[in-house]
């Protein structure tokens, strides 16, 4: 009897996907000694910032990032004589929030942590994402901004302290909108890039002088190389938000309503397979997915079939039924495919002047 509420669930979560999806949260990992007694704060505005509590280049980097308007930022303070930032990872690692940024960081250093936010979402399922400097790292979950000298009236900032900004922005926009041509009212110049559109197609975020505005030229992640199972929307920010959103929904569902509270039969896989298939069609009508595309989810044949032949369970004069309808433990393989909307970005048009 344990659809109705898992549907409900679902439902709810869809309907309010693309508000949530501007309730972004930011973390921050900076090196300040200003005030001992904070290891961690999470501000929800811009107004709670206690200038006591940080120096003014900290909380300048605080503000810029709530320019963006993100839900919230945590704020993870290291040792100003740290050598690296594990200890901040470590402590953000069990925190729920969408996008790092680490403003004083080092070229050097943007490897570690990108190495690190592959691993949380490869290994663990985290949806964790990072605004790095100047790192070419081929992920989805990494955005590798490489603009320098941006100019804010009589401050020069550098790529890596422009981070946060560039964090914020995308903590806060919802699916309706994509990062590309936002525009950056307070930033006066910039480096311009000698070739924009061979460093956008490299998998950098770059900023863009129009001549009258400073612009991200387009909302792209570092993901370069595609492949059957990430095709080249994989590069869209605003695609990858959608799907780690779909991902965690499920995930955190399946986890609240299904784990240790209903037998794993296959009339209840069923059951969590039309459950999801709800929850996308809804994500449909709220157009965050494609409603031309069919959406399907079903029990995994192929993966269930691998399991059981790796138990030694002979399948070969088993009907796909019989597969499907085996009794895998507490192993549940679901699979499901859907196409996210993007924005209006690229226009093609031609006019014949008679």
């Amino acid at each position: 009897m344990g659809l109705p509420v898992i549907n409900i669930a679902f439902q709810t979560l869809a309907a309010t996907a693309v508000k949530r999806s501007e309730r972004g949260i930011v973390a921050l990992i900076v090196k300040d000694s200003t005030n001992a007694l904070i290891d961690n704060i999470v501000y929800k505005d811009i107004s709670e910032i206690n200038a006591q509590d940080w120096t003014a280049g900290v909380k300048d980097y605080i503000e810029k990032t709530f320019l963006g308007m993100p839900y919230k930022v945590i704020v993870q303070k290291v040792a100003t004589d740290a050598l690296d930032y594990n200890e901040g990872l470590a402590k953000l690692k069990n925190k729920a929030w969408n996008y790092l940024a680490i403003p004083q960081l080092q070229n050097a250093d943007a490897a570690a942590i990108a190495t690190w936010i592959k691993a949380q979402r490869t290994t663990y399922n985290k949806s964790f994402k990072a605004v790095l400097p100047n790192i070419a790292s081929d992920s989805e979950g990494i955005v590798n901004f490489t603009t320098d000298d941006i100019k804010v009236g009589s401050k020069m900032y550098t790529t890596s302290e422009y981070c946060c900004r560039i964090a914020g922005i995308l903590a806060g926009l919802p699916f309706t909108q994509s990062a590309t041509y936002y525009v950056l009212d307070e930033v006066e110049s910039i480096t311009e890039h000698a070739d924009p559109d061979a460093d956008i197609d490299a998998g950098e975020l770059i900023l863009i002088n129009d001549t009258e505005k400073i612009k991200i030229g387009r909302g792209v992640n570092s993901l370069t190389t595609t492949s059957p199972t990430k095709s080249a929307k994989f590069k869209k920010i605003r695609i990858v938000e959608a799907i780690d959103l779909m991902r965690d929904d499920i995930r955190i569902t399946f986890n609240d309503e299904y784990v240790g509270k209903v037998n794993n039969k296959y009339t209840n896989k069923q059951m969590f397979v039309s459950s999801v298939l709800a929850y996308l069609k809804t994500l449909q009508r709220e157009e965050v997915l494609d409603s031309d595309f069919p959406i399907k989810a079903e029990i995994d044949f192929e993966a269930q079939k691998l399991y059981l032949m790796s138990l030694g369970v002979d399948t070969s004069n088993m009907s796909e039924q019989e597969i499907l309808k085996y009794n895998t433990g507490s192993k549940v393989f679901i699979k499901a495919s859907a196409s996210p909307l993007d924005a209006m970005e690229d226009l093609d048009f031609s006019m014949l002047v008679i």
